[in-house]
């Protein structure tokens, strides 16, 4: 790790990092500036989408599919939201190729040539974990919240479309976080910061650390939303170490 370390150091000062982040920000930045445009266009399209998994829950249930509006700019709001997160999405490839352009000057040359690999792979992740939750996910967890039996009969549960709306985002994003952890994992191995055998000694406490960290991320504090999370971030670190090995 010391001899690494020299090495970055060698190569650039510390004003020439800093120079660097900031053109990886802006380009990274400009990137998604023309995702987010482009996602305008198709922004009832990516509603639809997000909906779908609440109406077709209501409709099995016998209740109206509706959402609730309760303020004047609300709709608005919701639909720039929606495309900024997919935008985000769209251009993720562009953003992790950026981010790791900028980790590449710490490394050896002939561990360049692995940021072309590197970066794709983290955008399928990332798109993958946003997408298990929004198709697979989301509807388990719609299906168990609205047939809850709390005991009290006429209760109406009336959600805006803003509540639900950035509920469906910001899970969609925690999952593509999260789907990130085997590049983590086989980027620690790479620069030797991790073995692969102490990975595997690791596991029991990598469980109770996964689901801690499922705890805190998740914006809901339901263990199925946890759960949900939990088991595929186990699956994605044992391929992590897969990986390493």
């Amino acid at each position: 790790m010391m001899e690494r370390t020299e090495h970055i150091f060698a190569e650039m000062s510390l004003g020439d990092h800093l120079e660097e982040l900031r053109m990886r920000l802006i380009l990274a930045l400009l990137g998604l500036g023309a995702s987010m445009v482009a996602c305008l266009f198709f922004g009832k399209y990516f509603l639809v989408l997000l909906t779908k998994p609440y109406f077709a829950v209501q409709k099995d249930a016998n209740l109206p599919a509706m959402l609730q509006a309760i303020t004047l700019s609300e709709n608005f709001m919701v639909y720039m939201k929606v495309a900024l997160i997919f935008g985000v999405i769209f251009s993720s490839p562009w953003i992790f190729y950026q981010l790791w352009k900028f980790v590449s000057a710490g490394l050896y040359s002939n561990e360049k040539k692995f940021i072309h690999i590197v970066s794709p792979i983290c955008a399928i992740l990332f798109s993958s974990g946003a997408m298990f939750f929004l198709l697979v996910i989301a509807p388990l967890m719609i299906r168990f919240f609205i047939g809850f039996d709390i005991g009290i009969k006429n209760v109406q549960t009336n959600v805006t479309v803003s509540s639900y709306v950035s509920f469906m985002l910001l899970m969609m994003l925690v999952f593509g976080v999260c789907f990130q952890l085997p590049i983590a994992i086989v980027a620690a191995n790479k620069i030797g910061i991790v073995s692969a055998a102490h990975l595997r000694q690791a596991r029991k406490y990598v469980i109770l650390g996964i689901f801690i960290v499922a705890a805190i991320v998740t914006p809901s504090a339901d263990m199925i939303s946890q759960v949900a999370l939990a088991v595929p971030m186990y699956i994605l670190y044992e391929l992590g170490v897969l990986f390493c090995r």
